[in-house]
């Protein structure tokens, strides 16, 4: 086991290098950039189509814009927003917060163009079915010269929706919020358990297809995102003294090579903190990755601009307010200087210090319905690539590695599931953001038409 986990790990770092954060940051700010800060600009237009205002029945498309939100939020509201942050500043202290925040404005733009590009150029599957995704967009906007960018996103695209992190992370919390506090002992046939029941839930809900699944998304993930806020504003009112100090320390430590745990492989220099917020950032949103263009691309709508400004919203959502509201309970409770734990656990352990006696149960509701909601769309996004390589009639071949990877993942260790994730989620992303700077232009002359379309309609 500790082989493997080596072996993870050189994986991820050398994923993880230069170029990549060249590409996902600098990509994200060129289309930032040549859109003229477009996200920002139609923010209020974006949550007018998130409500339904243009929605109509008789677009071509599977479901409405909200429940394209929601099914794409129900993959990136997970252990990103719990483990991923209290890792992150486990291992880089406040400052690897800011980074994520810069990660996320920037991933605002590449959610837009990415999604936009998702409905301008959906292809059809094996079946006929109207489809959307990277692997799409990039065969039929960019030719066959391009289709070896397609094949490569949804080979890595099948690995990378495999949920190790979360069942692993759901997993821990059961474990070190229920069963070890009420002495059960914690064995290899205990996380078999866990991984059996995860395998019923999953496979009810995934064999329903997208319908089922984007149904549901649109129940749990409203309710799981105001039920974690209302828990962590609870905390930060009991610690609001301390607020102010930590959230001006997650600016100041910012450009500061202050490494918690001293871990060697980061090297303990600015940069590494920037790496680890990106990071830990495209963990959280996706940005830039691809998978939330999949589910995007099945949204009924014959405008693809008003798609991608609804996927805009999700980096919102996801990284500046989930996020930040998970690292300031973990930071005004203190958790993180006085606790070696990480991931869940660390979140767990600031919930519990706020309150005590109920505060980690109350996390454990949480991290339930966050890890559970991603199981479900996470399988669709695997499905959708393995259709692409093989057939849709195939797809359903993929369930099977999937229920695969929940077992598997019940019984390894945290460390190598994310630095596994990491790496392949760096693969994704090479494919996707390739295509989509090259193909930028065509969003923005499409951006242009928009707008030109949204006068002559209110004139």
């Amino acid at each position: 086991m500790e082989q493997l986990n080596a072996i993870s790990e050189k994986f991820s770092s050398l994923a993880w290098g230069i170029p990549l954060i060249v590409l996902l940051i600098g990509g994200g700010l060129y289309l930032l950039i040549v859109s003229r800060f477009l996200p920002f600009r139609f923010f209020g237009h974006a949550i007018q189509i998130l409500r339904g205002k243009y929605d109509d029945p008789n677009d071509p498309g599977e479901i409405s814009h909200f429940k394209a939100l929601t099914t794409a939020l129900s993959s990136t509201i997970g252990m990103g927003n719990i483990a991923g942050v209290a890792l992150a500043i486990s291992v880089g202290g406040p400052g690897a917060m800011f980074w994520m925040w810069i990660s996320a404005i920037v991933g605002m733009s590449t959610k837009f163009f990415t999604s936009t590009l998702a409905i301008m150029y959906r292809g059809k599957d094996s079946n006929g079915d109207l489809q959307g995704g990277p692997m799409y967009f990039i065969r039929e906007g960019l030719g066959k010269n391009w289709k070896f960018l397609a094949v490569m996103f949804s080979v890595f695209g099948m690995l990378g929706a495999l949920p190790v992190v979360n069942v692993n992370q759901l997993k821990q919390a059961i474990n070190d919020i229920i069963l070890i506090p009420n002495g059960v002992e914690v064995s290899l046939s205990s996380n078999l358990i866990i991984a059996a029941v995860l395998v019923i839930l999953t496979t009810f809900v995934i064999l329903g297809g997208l319908k089922r699944i984007s149904s549901i998304a649109a129940k749990m993930v409203p309710s799981m995102v105001i039920l974690y806020f209302i828990l962590v504003l609870i905390i930060l009112g009991i610690n609001y003294t301390e607020v102010p100090k930590y959230f001006l320390m997650i600016f100041t430590d910012a450009f500061e090579a202050n490494f918690i745990n001293g871990d060697a492989v980061f090297g303990g220099v600015l940069g590494a903190i920037i790496l680890l917020g990106i990071k830990r950032g495209a963990f959280s949103n996706e940005a830039g990755i691809g998978t939330a263009p999949m589910a995007h691309g099945a949204a009924k709508t014959n405008e693809p601009v008003r798609e991608g400004l609804v996927a805009m919203l999700g980096p919102v959502i996801d990284t500046l307010i989930v996020c930040t509201l998970t690292a300031l309970a973990i930071l005004v409770t203190g958790v993180w200087q006085t606790s070696s734990d990480s991931g869940v656990t660390l979140t767990a352990s600031a919930f519990q210090d706020a309150m005590p006696g109920y505060g980690q149960y109350l996390l454990m509701v949480c991290v339930f319905i966050f890890s559970i909601s991603s199981l479900f769309s996470y399988a669709y996004y695997g499905t959708k690539c393995m259709s692409f390589l093989i057939g849709a009639d195939k797809k359903h071949y993929y369930n099977y590695l999937y229920i695969l990877s929940i077992i598997l993942a019940a019984t390894t260790p945290f460390s190598t599931m994310i630095n596994f994730i990491d790496g392949i989620f760096a693969f994704m992303a090479i494919p996707t953001m390739l295509s989509t700077i090259i193909m930028a232009p065509r969003v923005v002359k499409e951006i242009k038409g928009y707008r030109k379309r949204m006068k002559e309609d209110s004139a």
